[in-house]
């Protein structure tokens, strides 16, 4: 267990250091500023991977990291103002970026897999990409011309 925290650890530092770098130069954020916001970001993730690990319930870790955040950003929680205030320093497209691109290399690394499926499987997956993106383009474009926006 003590491996799997040390990779989980070093990866989140990874990813919020870019995700840190990224809301400097997207959002004009001073890094210093969003630095705690990161620091508390990762704690609440790692927390969570903690308890996947040790709970021996079906449940997964995103469902935890969740109820973590939730629980640690609650009124009555001691402390709850200082993590809203340091998280509200970050920015979600931010961090997206960095999730993103580790996910893509993840799939990079297992490409030769994906492709023993099989040609069928690339068309599914091709279409299944497609058709999430054009309704994800639709459902934009209805909302942003009901709001009077486009």
């Amino acid at each position: 267990m003590l491996k799997n925290i040390q990779e989980w650890t070093l990866l989140l530092v990874i990813l919020g250091i870019t995700g840190v770098f990224g809301n400097s130069l997207g959002y004009d954020v001073l890094p210093l500023t969003a630095v705690p916001g990161m620091i508390v970001l990762i704690l609440i993730c790692l927390a969570g991977f903690i308890l996947h690990d040790l709970i021996p319930i079906n449940f997964p870790s995103i469902a935890y990291i969740s109820i973590i955040g939730v629980l640690v950003s609650m009124p009555w929680m001691p402390g709850s103002d200082m993590v809203i205030k340091w998280t509200n320093e970050i920015e979600l497209l931010a961090l997206t970026t960095p999730i993103l691109a580790y996910a893509g290399i993840a799939i990079g690394r297992s490409w030769t897999d994906f492709v023993k499926l099989g040609w069928k499987t690339i068309i599914v997956a091709s279409l299944v990409m497609l058709g999430t993106f054009l309704g994800s383009a639709i459902i934009a474009e209805i909302i942003l011309r009901a709001q009077g926006i486009i």
